[in-house]
């Protein structure tokens, strides 16, 4: 599908849209994309960048890359696709032999379906196989504990780092990434935690965002991580943490 301008005139059009509007910027961004033909910006970002991923191919690539006891950060500003990312690679690990879970303190349950339902059956993904919770409790202990009740490896997706810690009954967002990472050395899971970068990386010139753009509330020791992988425009930068 041929756009009526290039993705960048395309975001400056959101962003003032955004403005004008008093509207958040990934609503903008999928108003734009809703006009180019497209059902949300991530499905335009990926389709107007030929070299890029497609959230299937990203999730399979991930996945594969993906060893026991690994810990992945993904990110991306909003409107980008790492929740459809997210969903995409916990309905994959199914396909793969592994247990798939979506924790989200974000979205209602019936949000999460409705993302699901995004993922085509040309993907060849078990949707209605993923674990959905979107339980007010969720945190590391949380999460642990129903992992811990799974038979058999699983892939915990985590919607998302920023909100772990809101509550104020949970252990500090650092702690609770010590506790996960320890689970996972021990029992073999793997889990990805989905993030949100901070809005200064759209004034920074890059390409692609990167761990120093990563919003932390609170200090947070990030090399827990075991990779990273970062979108944004539909490129992708998949990387192990030195």
């Amino acid at each position: 599908m041929r756009l009526s301008a290039p993705i960048f005139r395309l975001k400056r059009q959101a962003k003032l849209l955004s403005r004008t509007q008093d509207i958040p910027l990934h609503q903008a961004l999928n108003q734009i994309a809703i006009s180019e033909g497209y059902n949300a910006w991530s499905h335009l970002a990926a389709s107007a960048t030929p070299t890029s991923l497609s959230p299937c191919s990203l999730s399979e690539a991930i996945l594969t890359e993906l060893a026991e006891g690994d810990m992945l950060l993904l990110a991306a500003r909003p409107g980008h696709g790492k929740t459809l990312a997210g969903l995409e690679i916990a309905a994959t690990a199914h396909r793969k032999g592994r247990n798939g879970l979506f924790f989200t303190l974000d979205y209602h349950e019936q949000d999460v379906v409705r993302r699901l339902s995004q993922i085509t059956d040309t993907a060849n993904v078990a949707t209605d196989k993923v674990v959905i919770d979107t339980s007010d409790e969720i945190c590391a202990d949380h999460i642990i504990r129903r992992l811990s009740r799974m038979s058999g490896p699983s892939v915990a997706v985590i919607d998302y780092l920023q909100l772990l810690d809101q509550r104020r009954c949970t252990p500090e967002l650092d702690t609770q990434l010590a506790q996960l990472q320890r689970h996972v050395q021990t029992s073999g899971d793997i889990v990805v935690v989905i993030s949100q970068i901070d809005r200064s990386f759209e004034a920074s010139g890059k390409d692609l965002p990167d761990l120093n753009d990563v919003r932390l509330p609170n200090p947070v020791d990030l090399s827990r991580f075991t990779r990273t992988c970062f979108l944004h425009d539909g490129s992708v930068n998949y990387s192990r943490v030195a």
